[in-house]
């Protein structure tokens, strides 16, 4: 075997991961076979040889809670993804970008798999009755009705989050109720078709457990490594049970004073 290089260090050859440049690898490696065993205990339950996926726009939306999923998702074999709002004109985010949507709410293909994001956006978007509508006839098909942090209120104004436990943001959990939920501390929360995540981070989280339902556990392992999804945050803080007690105590307060009318108003027009 030669090296493409005349430079190349003599104990190593070249190869060539899918998606990846290059690199050199000791040739003495030993890349273990696959498990059979494995690949037959993670077969996926949806597999369709195409996976419409649907990802909701609204104005001032949190952009992570898009992307992550969408990193995720669009690398599912067979993914066909449309990005929906209620006109083609750019989608404002909560950091000043903005989002091109793909197509309308009239025009938007039926879905396998509908994602909708939060931010404080998501409180509007569940006053808005084309939201609603369209979220609504997305669930009467698609296979998995998920959210994303505080997108859980939009599916809560739909009528889907009634009987079912739910997450979302931990600042504006307990009004999950709101709409007969049962707020539940899980990071990713599966009743049935309709599945939601708590904040951000937990929306690629629960995009990977969606990708090995279909697709397989393998492929969405592959998917992991990919996109290199490997936390290690500098400090224990990202949840409400280990950050500072009076933190999370004002924030809550502040979420329910900004955000409490707007779903007491969602839910009365729901839970009659």
């Amino acid at each position: 075997m030669t090296n493409e290089h005349p430079d190349a260090a003599p104990l190593t050859t070249r190869v060539a991961p899918v998606d990846a440049e290059h690199v050199a690898v000791p040739i003495d490696v030993v890349v273990p076979e696959p498990d059979a065993r494995a690949e037959d205990a993670t077969l996926p339950e949806h597999d369709p040889a195409e996976v419409q996926i649907a990802f909701l726009l609204f104005p001032d939306l949190t952009i992570l809670d898009l992307v992550g999923p969408a990193q995720v998702l669009t690398r599912v074999p067979g993914a066909r993804v449309e990005y929906v709002a209620a006109t083609l004109d750019p989608v404002p985010t909560d950091t000043g970008l903005s989002l091109v949507p793909t197509v309308t709410f009239a025009d938007a293909t039926p879905a396998d798999v509908l994602v909708v994001p939060g931010g404080d956006g998501a409180f509007d978007a569940m006053l808005d009755p084309e939201v609603i509508a369209f979220v609504r006839r997305q669930a009467e098909d698609a296979t998995w009705i998920t959210s994303v942090c505080t997108g859980a209120f939009v599916l809560g104004a739909a009528g889907l989050l009634a009987g079912k436990r739910a997450t979302t943001h931990w600042a504006s959990k307990p009004m999950l109720a709101a709409f007969g939920a049962t707020p539940s501390d899980e990071r990713m929360v599966d009743d049935g078709s309709v599945v939601t995540a708590a904040g951000v981070s937990a929306g690629i989280d629960m995009s990977l457990w969606l990708a090995a339902e279909l697709a397989g556990q393998p492929e969405a392992e592959r998917i992991q490594l990919q996109i290199e999804y490997d936390p290690q945050p500098p400090f224990d803080a990202g949840s409400a049970e280990r950050a500072d007690a009076r933190v999370v105590t004002e924030a809550r307060a502040a979420a329910e004073g900004s955000r409490g009318e707007r779903v007491a108003q969602a839910a009365a027009a729901v839970m009659r």
